[in-house]
């Protein structure tokens, strides 16, 4: 399956969000769901594979939400690893990612 850039932007507006806002829900995904997922889209990256609250937190994300995001300057500026935030919906074996264009 090829990684697309939309995927790194729904995985670094997941993260990114969570860490300004402190929100509850964003975009369907809760602070658990964030919190799990943000050492997985940071360098230095686990070796493992995400756990089950990161993957379930996506499962139930709107991924359509995240694409509004797709230019923002806010995901580096946090640390986020865009390639590594792209390979993150593979690693939770998600089915429909959006193709933010």
């Amino acid at each position: 399956m090829a990684i697309t850039a939309p995927k790194v932007v729904v995985m670094v507006m997941v993260v990114s969000l969570a860490e300004m806002a402190m929100a509850v829900d964003v975009c369907g995904v809760n602070k658990d769901g964030l919190k799990a997922c943000k050492p997985w889209v940071m360098k230095p990256c686990p070796t493992e594979l995400p756990p089950t609250a990161c993957c379930d937190g996506l499962s139930k994300a709107d991924l359509g939400c995240f694409c509004k995001y797709k230019h923002s300057m806010l995901l580096s500026s946090l640390g986020i690893d865009l390639d590594l935030a792209l390979g993150l919906p593979a690693k939770c074996s998600l089915p429909n990612t959006p193709s933010c264009s």
